[in-house]
């Protein structure tokens, strides 16, 4: 399926970008955001349509892509009388790309299927960094056949889109993700705080041990960063604890015990407290100063 008409709700640090890789593809593209100058400054970089309605924007648009903060967020712009589904179009599609529970894909499933609407739930790792490069990775979650349509149009800003499972697989996988991430990071900082201990040379350990099994996505990008005190690298402490809520809430549904994740989740607590919210989630060195 070829897809020319694109709509794009919500221009944060990775909507902007985002959208800006299907406007520069070629494709029709129209944005909202609910500060409408943000979306006029968009228009300064990107040929499209700026909007001042999710309605608006989504009307006769074949894909809707939406990318916001949260479940409320989600639900203010997909549902009322200038919602998503006020304007969209028999057989268009919603992507929902924030990252939100399993439940809201569910709930949103059901009410795009009552306007002969499809879905698909699709969060997204890879930071702003991945968004400004277009080399995000894309966990979905639906059906095949509404997957199959929309595919080639993400891989404009992805680099590994994948249908996981069904309707909120998408969403658990990003759990999955977070989760995983939450304790690399940790085991980054102590790791590090343990050299600075101990009197090592920290960076020139970190550029030994990592050629070897200790390596990690984490250790490449953050170390030195960590080690300079800076933290102003995207994903900001605030929504990673929104996002382990999400995992530890999902995780009492189906019974999963996540006792590291629970207590990095409290680290990051300790991190707002101590004024960090908004610093990146490298930043868990903080507490060990």
């Amino acid at each position: 399926m070829t897809i020319n008409n694109v709509a794009f709700v919500g221009l944060g640090v990775m909507g902007y970008p985002m959208a800006g890789h299907l406007a520069n593809a070629g494709l029709s593209v129209k944005v909202y955001n609910r500060t409408y100058s943000k979306a006029q400054a968009w228009m300064t970089e990107y040929k499209g349509s700026a909007c001042k309605t999710p309605r608006e924007a989504a009307a006769d648009a074949e894909l809707i892509l939406v990318c916001v903060g949260n479940d409320d967020d989600v639900r203010s712009v997909m549902y009322g009388d200038d919602g998503v589904l006020a304007g969209a179009s028999e057989n268009a599609i919603v992507v929902d790309h924030t990252t939100a529970s399993a439940e809201l894909a569910v709930e949103l499933e059901a009410a795009c299927a009552k306007q002969q609407v499809g879905f698909l739930d699709a969060p997204v790792s890879g930071g702003q960094a991945g968004a400004e490069n277009g080399v995000l990775t894309v966990m979905m979650g639906g059906q095949r056949e509404t997957y199959d349509k929309v595919e080639q149009t993400l891989q404009h800003f992805a680099r590994c889109v994948r249908l996981i499972g069904d309707i909120g697989a998408g969403q658990q996988a990003k759990m999955m993700n977070q989760i995983c991430i939450a304790g690399v990071v940790q085991g980054l900082a102590e790791a590090l705080h343990f050299g600075q201990c101990a009197g090592l040379d920290c960076q020139a350990v970190i550029d030994t041990i990592s050629q070897g099994a200790a390596q990690s996505w984490q250790m490449e990008n953050r170390a030195k960063t960590m080690l300079a005190g800076e933290y102003d690298f995207g994903f900001a402490v605030d929504w990673m604890r929104k996002d382990l809520k999400i995992a530890l809430d999902n995780a009492n549904q189906v019974g999963a015990r996540l006792p590291l994740t629970a207590l990095v989740d409290q680290f990051y607590a300790d991190v707002q407290a101590m004024g960090g919210g908004r610093n990146d989630t490298s930043s868990l060195l903080r507490r060990f100063k």
